[in-house]
């Protein structure tokens, strides 16, 4: 059962995330990738701002593991961007 600040912190995340959509429609920027690395930053923010100075939740401690495949799917991409950019031939 969610506890009242898991509910809090899925709240602002779902918020910030909305809220990029948002921007980045209305800015006609809206890209699946632009996307997820604006809700990684929403999330590592979350996650700071966040933090419990004593004592970790459990379900705080989860969130180690969405981090790391969040920070894998954000060097694809960049390695992606990186191959784009790169003249034919460099690899």
């Amino acid at each position: 059962m969610p506890t009242q600040q898991s509910r809090q912190f899925i709240h602002y995340q779902l918020m910030w995330m909305l809220g990029a959509l948002v921007i980045l429609s209305v800015l006609q920027a809206l890209t699946l990738e632009l996307f997820f690395v604006i809700s990684l930053i929403g999330l590592l923010i979350m996650i700071e701002l966040t933090a419990p100075i004593y004592v970790t939740p459990q379900w705080r401690r989860r969130l180690k593991w969405l981090i790391g495949l969040g920070l894998l799917v954000f060097a694809y991409i960049v390695i992606r961007r990186i191959l784009a950019i790169l003249p034919p031939g460099v690899i």
